[in-house]
């Protein structure tokens, strides 16, 4: 049947697919991955008086003021379906989060039977949408150290739809 011979032949035919496989992997990498390739490929360069430097694209967001000019209180409503499974609308009804019953405008903190995490009343005195907006883009990065776990929202115009929505609930 088998002998040692021939289960030492198999092992080495294994190991030897399992090099081929790791040194191929790694090989393929170096020849097709952009981070190894350096200033010629994939970068834009734009040509200076002191030579050629790196042009980086940076996107920036349009002010949250023109986008609650375009802000569609439905879009919101249905948006807020993802706030919903911790914050209440309903004034003094706490959920996991405090109630949401005229959040714009209201001083931060200021629920008195929530127990907020210091950090997201260290950030913010009110607030006011541009407060809103930078804290629904990515909570855990507006206030580092927040008991808030959501993950954000990333589209502008989302946020501005849920922000718009909240203004009309208790304001």
């Amino acid at each position: 049947m088998f002998d040692t011979m021939t289960l030492t032949k198999i092992a080495g035919a294994f190991c030897m697919a399992m090099l081929v496989l790791v040194l191929g992997g790694w090989i393929a990498d170096k020849i097709y991955s952009p981070a190894h390739h350096g200033k010629d490929h994939g970068i834009a360069w734009i040509e200076t008086d002191t030579g050629m430097v790196e042009a980086s694209v940076v996107v920036e967001e349009p002010a949250i003021e023109d986008l609650l000019v375009l802000a569609d209180l439905t879009k919101g409503q249905k948006t807020f379906k993802k706030c919903g499974a911790c914050h209440k609308l309903e004034n003094g009804v706490n959920g996991v989060g405090p109630h949401l019953y005229g959040v714009v405008g209201r001083n931060v903190g200021s629920i008195v039977d929530f127990g907020y995490s210091g950090s997201l009343v260290a950030v913010a005195k009110v607030w006011s949408p541009e407060n809103l907006n930078g804290f629904l883009k990515k909570p855990s990065k507006y206030a580092p150290g927040t008991k808030m776990s959501f993950n954000g929202i990333s589209k502008p115009q989302d946020r501005a739809d849920l922000i718009a929505y909240l203004t009309t609930i208790g304001n």
